[in-house]
């Protein structure tokens, strides 16, 4: 039988002494309404409170999602970053906040879907909730795609940050905003051109903004890919999770083949967007986390194509 120490025994008071020891008090007589018809709605009070409110609501709420894609994998579930707002007019005090989470939950018994249609649908009935004439809802989250080595065809797993807003207003109709940030692989010009041999390069990362037209089909096309595109594509190399010797030698010397400055990339981009039809408005920005500098390289464009139609 093995043998078993003994320590010595404290004597401890019971659970709720030790409570009331570290500054628990007996709850004094409660004399609110405890029935919600009964509690004041300070919420719904009617005044003129000075000024319309543009953006009031909720934000930072971490929930599950689903997310569907033209890449594989076509269907992932992740954890979406979500912002609920509405605007408000100065004749109300406040919002019923509890009412975006309510329905988000309500969304989620069905499975909550981060695409356009599933969006626009709860931004409608979520505005009615709310008895508002309009409703916004922000979803960010990371959209996983595998990447291939381009020699060997060894497979692992790239992602990019993603946010999708849409809005909805009872008397213009929806609005549709995407972003996406992607990692890319820049080789320097100036460094290619004075050096006898060799170039530096360097990391760098396009972030993309645009607004889509309204009646964007994601069966038909996947805004999350055609961004990817976009800014993969113009860089002087890809990102890749998986680079076997084969592999690194092709991304190698793809990277010296297609020298970019950053004024370079982000015109690249901006190229593809503007060629883009449900594309109305976009911004794109670049930086380079330079190889041999202290500093990063930036460059931005905004661009609306609608001004082209005044």
């Amino acid at each position: 039988m093995e043998k078993t120490t003994a320590f010595p025994q404290k004597q401890l008071p019971d659970k709720a002494a030790r409570h009331k020891l570290f500054g628990s008090v007996t709850p004094p007589k409660k004399t609110k309404p405890v029935e919600k018809a009964d509690m004041a709605d300070l919420q719904n009070t009617r005044k003129d409170f000075l000024f319309d409110i543009d953006a009031v609501g909720v934000a930072n709420v971490k929930h599950p999602i689903t997310v569907n894609s033209h890449l594989h994998p076509k269907t992932q579930t992740t954890v979406g970053t979500i912002t609920f707002t509405s605007s408000l007019k100065n004749t109300s005090k406040g919002i019923n906040m509890s009412r975006f989470t309510q329905q988000l939950q309500a969304s989620h018994k069905d499975g909550f879907t981060a695409d356009i249609s599933s969006l626009k649908q709860f931004t409608k009935v979520l505005a009615e909730r709310l008895k508002q004439n309009d409703a916004t809802i922000t979803v960010a989250f990371p959209w996983f795609y595998e990447r291939k080595g381009p020699a060997t065809g060894q497979a692992g797993m790239n992602h990019a940050d993603v946010t999708l807003t849409v809005t909805y207003d009872k008397e213009e109709g929806y609005a549709i905003e995407a972003s996406l940030s992607a990692l890319i692989t820049t080789l320097c010009p100036c460094s290619k051109e004075i050096s006898e041999y060799s170039a530096h390069n360097q990391r760098g990362s396009v972030k993309i903004e645009v607004s889509l037209d309204e009646v964007f089909d994601e069966q038909e096309m996947d805004w999350k890919e055609q961004l990817l595109e976009a800014a993969e594509s113009n860089a002087s190399a890809r990102i890749h999770p998986v680079l076997k010797r084969p592999d690194e030698k092709m991304v190698t010397e793809q990277a010296y083949e297609n020298p970019r400055f950053v004024e370079d990339l982000v015109r690249l981009v901006a190229a593809d967007l503007y060629e883009m039809p449900f594309v109305n408005k976009f911004h794109v920005h670049c930086q380079n986390e330079e190889s041999i500098h202290m500093h990063d390289a930036v460059a931005s464009i905004h661009y609306d194509k609608r001004n082209e139609q005044e």
